[in-house]
């Protein structure tokens, strides 16, 4: 095999600082080291000693690892528990007055609970599903704005053994149809409206649409929470106000005990054919996957403000959102808005207004707010800052030196975390008092994750070299299987060429001389121009490093002489440029590009846009660029698009 090729270089390392090292929960190279040796020299009593030390059991386990039915790995599999008990319960004898949830809406309005306050509202919700005759096992689909109510709802599921499947409240009717159909739900629990930037978005209307496609005969009932008051089309022998259902309900409600490898939840992620995989979660694994990164790779202390602006429609949102700082103990922000409204600086202020800790938000967001105003976060007092984060995609080294200089003033260590839905949790990441950062590397392994990179016959390659990303041994906080397709499952990621031993993610990746991992972008993201194979995510931080331009995405397009040549769709930080100007640009930035990385490397095809396609949790859809770098029709789904009228632009983009 040719191996991807690095082709960046990053020489700026930045230590921890004394002072972070010695209070942090990991502290120092040592420390860490130690964690992944005893983790190699007995798995399972490792793993054991975690669940047993971090979770509440009702029925504790006898069997750590279940191999039997490889790659259906099962872990504590005889132990009993509730994530919902653990998030809620284990807090009201301690501290039940804590503020658990600090709501900040759309239109600056706060809203604080409490763990008790928390652990009723939940109890009465779950009450109040019982009433219908939600058990467990069943499915639920959350289709709601961001916000405590969202939390309720999934807590709530947790609680009575309920699946609950989170639909993102930007997704069209279809989606939802499509996702209904196949989670096979009994219940829907929406919202009248949501609010977002200003704007209310119809979320009943939208679920009233999908019902009305057909086929949705398991559905028994549609629980309406009123959030702004909006008007919504009324069906009496199907809808029911979450006011209503709970109103008489008790707020106190006994948890059901599952056993570990119950499924907490189904969320759907995009799959390569187009139909949506719904990956199934685990009950136990899955929430101490959730704990110990919340421990590990937040550092976390009882006095955090933290803040994930992740929406529970993504797993980020399900893990640092509604379990993680849950489970921990934390008071947590949830925020409904946008970072955008009503104007640039709304981060910033919530920040500065709420005292937060720890702030945790996507590379996409970050060089947004770049782009809207980089000296911006001066304007406010960011001194409560201790530790930021980046997730989603690989931050370029640019943003990220801008992440650490300008919003962490040089003082908060940055975790760039990677993970995938399917992960649960955190699989490579800096511990922040322990590892020395260079900027747009992931760099380490959490303890007791055994990542690699391998060429296509499972080998490790050496350092230096690029390759694919694989784990070689199941953890706690993994996939169980895909929804109703366990053969897609297996063929995903234990494919045979691995003799399904390792689990693929997907995703190149390049180690340094030093072991640090550098995520190179999705392997169907690597390039092969002239024989050479480039990862996109280098070129994409080279033009970014460029100070015309704010964003950038790189994709390939078959060429008779190159075999693939590279289109890069461009947004600069001023304005899109056209005629004389544009050429202009482009050859100042296929130079650059020369420059930073090598001739090879220059993009042939370069368009401007004001924006890029984007979802609206700010991931760039790369799949609708290739359909336009090859001048294809664009036939897939794009109901998840923000700004479907981008493609157009683009489409007629100067090249």
């Amino acid at each position: 095999m040719s191996t991807i090729e690095s082709v960046m270089t990053e020489n700026r390392v930045f230590e921890p600082s004394e002072a972070f090292k010695q209070q942090a929960n990991i502290s120092g190279m040592d420390a860490y080291k130690a964690m992944m040796a005893e983790a190699e020299k007995d798995y399972e009593g490792y793993w054991a000693k975690l669940a047993k030390d971090n979770l509440l059991w009702h029925k504790p386990f006898t069997q750590v690892l279940d191999e039997s039915n490889a790659p259906f790995f099962k872990w504590f599999s005889d132990g009993e528990t509730n994530v919902s008990y653990n998030c809620l319960e284990r807090h009201l004898e301690t501290q039940p007055n804590k503020v658990a949830i600090i709501f900040e809406a759309d239109d600056g309005t706060v809203t604080t609970y409490t763990y008790k306050e928390l652990y009723h509202e939940v109890s009465r919700f779950a009450n109040g599903l019982k009433a219908l005759k939600v058990a467990k096992g069943d499915r639920v689909i959350i289709y709601m704005p961001m916000g405590p109510h969202a939390v309720i709802a999934m807590q709530a599921c947790a609680r009575i053994g309920a699946i609950h499947s989170v639909v993102f409240g930007g997704f069209s009717a279809k989606s939802l149809h499509e996702r209904i159909i196949d989670a096979g739900a009994k219940l829907i629990i929406t919202a009248d409206e949501g609010p977002r930037g200003g704007k209310n978005v119809p979320l009943k209307a939208a679920v009233d649409e999908a019902l009305a496609i057909g086929g949705c005969d398991t559905i028994e009932k549609v629980v309406v929470y009123k959030r702004t008051g909006g008007n919504v089309a009324w069906n009496p022998s199907l809808d029911m106000w979450w006011h209503e259902l709970t109103a008489n309900q008790a707020d106190t409600c006994e948890p059901v005990w599952v056993d570990s490898e119950h499924p907490l939840f189904i969320l759907y992620t995009s799959g390569s054919t187009g139909k949506p995989k719904g990956v199934q979660h685990s009950s136990a694994g899955y929430l101490l996957g959730a704990m110990l990164s919340m421990k590990w790779t937040f550092d976390y202390k009882p006095d955090d403000v933290f803040w994930c602006t992740a929406d529970v429609g993504w797993v980020t949102g399900h893990t640092y959102v509604a379990y993680g700082p849950l489970a921990m103990g934390a008071t947590e922000i949830i925020f409904e808005g946008v970072p955008t409204y009503p104007d640039a600086g709304r981060f910033w202020k919530v920040i500065q207004d709420h005292k937060v800790t720890t702030f945790y938000t996507a590379p996409t967001a970050i060089r947004s707010l770049i782009k809207l105003g980089a000296d911006l976060p001066k304007n406010y007092d960011l001194s409560s800052l201790r530790l930021l984060g980046s997730v989603g995609e690989p931050i370029n080294p640019e943003a990220w030196m801008w992440y650490y200089n300008t919003v962490g003033q040089g003082r908060c260590p940055i975790v760039d975390t990677w993970w995938q839905t399917e992960t649960g949790a955190h699989m490579i990441a800096p511990m922040p008092g322990a590892t020395p950062l260079k900027p747009g590397s992931c760099t380490f392994p959490l303890p007791g994750i055994m990542a690699a990179v391998v060429d296509e016959t499972g080998q490790d390659v050496e350092l230096g070299k690029g390759g694919i990303l694989v784990i070689k041994k199941p953890w706690p906080s993994m996939i169980r299987t895909i929804y109703g397709d366990p053969e897609r499952f297996k063929k995903s990621y234990y494919p045979e060429d691995f003799q399904g031993k390792y689990y693929l993610a997907g995703d190149g990746a390049n180690r340094d001389q030093d072991g640090y991992f550098w995520i190179m972008g999705r392997i169907d993201d690597v390039l092969n121009v002239s024989g050479h194979r480039l990862g996109t995510m280098e070129i994409e931080s080279a033009l970014v490093a460029n100070a015309l331009v704010a964003e950038a995405a790189v994709v390939g397009r078959p060429d008779d002489l190159t075999g693939e040549a590279i289109v890069a769709f461009v947004v600069l930080k001023s304005h899109r440029p056209s005629g004389d100007e544009a050429k202009a640009i482009v050859k100042e930035l296929q130079a650059w590009v020369g420059k930073e990385i090598g001739p090879i490397a220059k993009p042939k095809d370069i368009r401007f846009g004001d924006n890029l396609p984007k979802t609206r949790s700010g991931k760039i859809m790369r799949r609708l660029l290739r359909s336009i770098a090859k001048g294809e029709e664009i036939t897939q789904d794009v109901s998840t698009l923000e700004n479907p009228a981008i493609l157009q632009q683009l489409k007629e983009a100067v090249k």
